[in-house]
């Protein structure tokens, strides 16, 4: 027997809203399948399970904020938990439901789509998540709706093919219980997830005018989004949860942690003619940009120089056992969040720009993994794409250290006694003075510069 637990999402969690469940009881799960997903003040986040097993029971219902470490779900992890299995009938077989996570499942519920119908194309026949959105897209008609069929000639021979379309009868108004009329009755409570409603406030969306795709017509966050894509709804100028959680973060930073900065200039002439020499080979949507190279860099100079590497917890540095690179995203209804590059030190540059593109998609569509979010031991804030030569940035507790990137700009450099003009960038390093010192910050920065001029080696 396990216990399924609200997860602990972030240094600045304390509690969540459980804001979906995506399994029912009796449904077989494995390590890894995503089962719920979980609103925090800045984003709502997809739950992972971490047992294999059957799901017993459900103890928390939708909608309820609970602390961390509140037991969510119960999953029997033994033979004897699990569900009896169905007797076929006598001259009928028993159908098998196809493979699929329960993701995937909760979606196609939502979406009303039949999984039957549907032709997996992940590994062994799953069914993905983009299986069901095509399916979707693309419904099949019903066979009395097809042309040429006998059903639909009938009805066109008994509706006649000039037959007028009747009027659409008016609204009757409403009536008061004394028989006369008067103003109609107030609206009932559109049904919403609490994310939804959030941001319904944020982005100045009704949602009573909002479709609901959820379960029963439930409104969800993306449900608002695309109404306010399609309205072209403003975002009040007020601070949201989210800037509120940053800002109580940072602050608890600034209070706890005495920074040092370091910054030093980094030739990126070899870095960017290899990246250059390996787009010309790649297709265009697999292209690498300089931040791939850049991440690399970091997170193998984390792993020559583990004392950066980790989180200050009981008054002492504690190691990281991997590398878990974070990326600070600013989402766009304000505030930042920063998911993880699980063993960025370990990835190829083309799959750390591969992890970056999704990582930055699922931040921002509020779409991000439970295990994208746990303990980045390292992070990294990238501003050179907005402009921005330098930036010296603050320390995530309980981490030890923040690097951050500028913008590539070219200037004057003198090379061999020689004066000529280079692309060059600024990195700096924020860190904690009781985890280390002004030495190990340079051995640091060191480490990434000497990485970034053998690119080959990333």
């Amino acid at each position: 027997m396990a216990e399924f637990t609200m997860p602990s999402l972030g240094a600045d969690m304390d509690e969540g809203t459980l804001s979906q469940w995506l399994v029912h009881p009796g449904d077989q799960v494995a390590r890894g399948d995503v089962v719920a997903v979980v609103e925090t003040a800045k984003s709502a986040i997809e739950v992972e399970c971490f047992d294999s097993g059957t799901v017993e029971a459900l103890l928390v219902d939708e909608g309820t904020t609970v602390p961390v470490g509140t037991p969510l779900a119960r999953i029997g992890t033994t033979a004897e938990s699990r569900p009896t299995e169905r007797q076929p009938v006598r001259g009928q077989p028993v159908e098998s439901p196809p493979p699929s996570t329960p993701l995937v499942r909760r979606l196609a519920e939502d979406r009303h789509v039949d999984l039957a119908a549907v032709r997996g194309s992940g590994p062994g026949g799953r069914i993905t998540r983009a299986d069901v959105e095509h399916a979707e897209s693309e419904p099949a008609r019903a066979p009395e709706q097809q042309p040429g069929t006998e059903p639909a000639r009938r009805k066109r021979s008994e509706s006649g093919a000039t037959a007028k379309t009747a009027p659409t009868p008016r609204p009757a108004k409403p009536v008061r219980s004394d028989g006369s009329a008067g103003k109609r009755p107030a609206p009932a409570r559109v049904k919403s997830s609490p994310l939804a409603r959030r941001l319904a406030t944020e982005l100045g969306v009704d949602l009573a005018e909002v479709t609901g795709t959820g379960r029963g017509g439930t409104v969800r966050a993306e449900d608002v989004r695309s109404a306010a894509a399609t309205k072209g709804a403003q975002r009040p100028a007020v601070p949201d949860a989210a800037l509120a959680a940053t800002a109580r973060l940072m602050s608890r930073s600034k209070r706890e942690i005495p920074h040092f900065y370091l910054s030093t200039t980094v030739d990126m002439a070899a870095a960017l003619e290899w990246m250059h020499a390996r787009n010309r080979e790649l297709p265009l949507s697999a292209r690498l940009v300089p931040a791939a190279l850049t991440f690399k860099a970091v997170a193998l100079a984390a792993r020559k120089v583990p004392e950066l590497n980790g989180h200050w917890r009981d008054d002492r540095f504690v190691p990281a056992e991997e590398v878990r690179l974070g990326v600070a995203v600013s989402l766009r209804s304000g505030g930042l969040v920063a998911p993880a590059l699980a063993h960025a030190d370990a990835l190829s540059v083309a799959e750390v720009m591969a992890a970056l593109k999704d990582l930055v998609a699922r931040a921002r569509g509020g779409r991000l993994r439970a295990s994208q979010t746990a303990d980045p031991s390292l992070t990294v804030t990238n501003l050179g794409e907005q402009g921005v030569e330098a930036v010296f940035g603050v320390v995530y507790p309980p981490q030890v250290a923040l690097v951050g990137l500028g913008r590539i700009v070219e200037r004057p450099v003198a090379v061999n006694g020689l004066l000529g003009v280079r692309p060059v960038l600024t990195a700096t390093l924020s860190a904690d003075h009781r985890a280390a010192d002004g030495a190990t910050g340079a051995r640091f920065l060191t480490a990434m510069d000497r990485l970034l001029q053998q690119p080959e080696e990333l």
